[in-house]
């Protein structure tokens, strides 16, 4: 195989592995959240213990791209892919830990009653993964279109966090008794608005891809 030939060979085996660990993290993160609603610790212990094949698949794709960077020295559109790959990569990793702070956070409530629906919770769990769907299919597609349609959904996540926090700081104060539980909550409503963060930055990742220059799509 010619030199050129194995570079997108190996570009295409780079690509493969950021879809995949894209897949890991969203079944990692619907798990936790099915973990948290039925209070189930078996599963929340299933998560923490399933990190680890994620945590490898991102050495795997980190060294993949350093061996491509130091050997094919690739220019350009090339050199831009091998950069995304790192930063994507590093996102999805992130959002994985997000998943595994939910399971701990689910097993620190235990089987004690809930003080009060997840709607809210659930809808921005809902959302998120919505976004990182969509975000590594903007990715594999490089689509811009769906990646703005990432970045805006980001402010959605942003508006059920402030209510979120707000009717569990009002829990607070009249249910003292269940302080662990309020505070476990409120960790997780902050874990799925930085999952959105993240993913945002995986469409803007996509942006530089494409475009070959950075934008802020938080603004």
């Amino acid at each position: 195989m010619v030199v050129r030939e194995k570079f997108h060979a190996d570009l295409k085996i780079l690509r493969e592995k950021l879809l995949e660990i894209g897949r890991l993290t969203e079944e990692a993160l619907a798990k936790a959240i099915e973990a948290l609603q039925t209070q189930n610790v078996d599963l929340a212990l299933e998560i923490i213990d399933g990190d680890t094949e994620i945590d490898q698949l991102e050495e795997e794709i980190n060294d993949l791209a350093i061996l491509l960077l130091a050997k094919q020295q690739p220019v350009a559109t090339d050199l831009r892919r091998v950069i995304v790959a790192i930063k994507i990569a590093s996102d999805v990793e992130r959002m994985a830990d997000f998943a595994v702070n939910i399971a701990k956070s689910a097993i620190r409530i235990g089987t004690e009653d809930l003080i009060k629906p997840l709607e809210h919770v659930k809808k921005m769990h809902a959302i998120s993964i919505e976004m990182l769907s969509l975000s590594l299919k903007a990715y594999h597609e490089e689509d811009l279109t769906l990646a703005k349609k990432v970045a805006e959904m980001d402010d959605e996540v942003d508006e059920l966090y402030g209510i979120t926090i707000k009717e569990l700081l009002n829990l607070a104060k009249e249910k003292q008794e269940a302080m662990n539980q309020i505070t476990q909550l409120l960790f997780i409503a902050r874990y799925l608005e930085r999952m959105a963060d993240h993913t945002t930055n995986v469409a803007e990742s996509v942006f530089y891809l494409v475009k070959g220059k950075r934008y802020d799509l938080n603004e």
